[in-house]
């Protein structure tokens, strides 16, 4: 079985690019199609393979400036040329999907998302962006065309994994495609728990005004609590003005993944405020034995288990959250237990599930 993994673009080192690596390991031999790669993120996980990309790689600015070329994406992913594997995997939450194969490929997606400023979050997307109206009306048309297309892309896929039940529902109503839930790969090796705590409460990773870090601000700015903010970002400017003046809110800036595991080990507990897809942060946290504190929507509603692995609060806003902070107690969670059950996200149980569901796809494809 000869097989290709496509991603759509290493440009950043997130949660998806964590499952292309485990995809990478399971698969030795295949090649890795993205539209662009960054070679400091691309170096990190994939310095020894194969890797083709798009012509947006050989473009003035098409690697630092990527966002620039989205109109010309779409196509970009269509020249590559995958008849000659088996089974195509595709890591994708936007263009990989679209790669077209032919009728004795097998494509499985393995589907982070639909395209978020496609569909669930195009206006939210389009307000934030720092232009003036005129031009968001440009961008409005060129994300309806984008939005025709990616419609069109999601039915060239032969089958579908969602990494959550949140995002097998977005599947469902945006690309009318049923999937198999396979929950992504989470390093719980690389997470222990502490013997001793500290006395701050913890938040990180890559700091987007989606990750809605700005509520908890706010919430830790109205008590003396510890806050310490890990990571970097293009919301990190602003995050440290709204904190000004306030000592007990602490930014770390980029930590390693030992800093990262010895933060979240000894953390009274981790805040988790963003809607995401699934969430690997939280489950770090969880595999360190620390309790979760998080908004009740999203892929955190299916990784914590309230009053046994964290809490949740039901509103997105910073008095919510508060209240949350102000009923917290630490000691009531068990560390082993939090960890155990961190442990059903782990890379083997990934890999095994992964592998079963290839081998099933594949057999049936070859009989219809």
């Amino acid at each position: 079985m000869k097989v290709a993994l496509i991603h759509d673009h290493l440009a950043q080192d997130g949660g998806a690019e964590k499952v292309l690596k485990v995809l990478a390991d399971m698969f030795p031999e295949a090649p890795i199609y993205t539209l662009l790669y960054e070679k400091r993120y691309a170096d990190k996980y994939f310095k020894s393979r194969h890797i083709e990309t798009s012509i947006i790689q050989r473009l003035p600015g098409g690697v630092k400036h990527y966002q620039w070329y989205m109109p010309f994406m779409p196509m970009a992913v269509e020249f590559f040329d995958l008849n000659d594997f088996d089974v195509v995997i595709s890591d994708a939450s936007a263009f990989a999907k679209g790669v077209i194969t032919s009728s004795q490929t097998l494509h499985i997606c393995y589907c982070h998302t639909p395209t978020r400023y496609l569909w669930s979050d195009t206006h939210q997307y389009i307000y934030d962006l720092k232009y003036n109206k005129y031009f968001k009306k440009v961008i409005s048309l060129v994300l309806n065309y984008i939005r025709m297309w990616d419609k069109l892309a999601a039915d060239r896929v032969d089958n579908y994994i969602a990494n959550s039940r949140f995002v097998a529902g977005r599947i469902k109503k945006y690309y009318k495609h049923e999937s198999t839930i396979i929950y992504p790969p989470v390093e719980t090796e690389k997470f222990g728990i502490s013997s001793e705590l500290g006395d701050y409460f913890l938040i990180g990773g890559r700091l987007a005004p989606y990750k809605r870090i700005d509520l908890v601000i706010e919430a830790f700015k109205k008590t003396n609590k510890k806050l310490k903010i890990y990571g970097d970002g293009v919301d990190l400017d602003r995050l440290k003005k709204m904190a000004k003046g306030h000592a007990n809110i602490e930014f770390l800036g980029w930590v390693d993944d030992a800093a990262k595991a010895g933060l979240y080990s000894r953390c009274l507990a981790f805040i988790y405020p963003q809607v995401e897809d699934f969430g690997i942060t939280a489950v770090e946290a969880m595999a360190s034995g620390r309790p979760v504190i998080a908004y009740r929507r999203g892929g955190a509603v299916e990784t914590v288990i309230d009053g046994v692995t964290g809490v949740f609060f039901n509103q997105q806003t910073s008095a919510s959250l508060a209240e949350s902070l102000n009923n917290f107690d630490s000691s009531k969670f068990n560390q082993e237990a939090i960890k155990q059950h961190a442990e059903k996200f782990s890379v083997a149980r990934f890999k095994s599930e992964i592998n079963k569901y290839i081998e099933e796809s594949w057999k049936n494809f070859k009989n219809n």
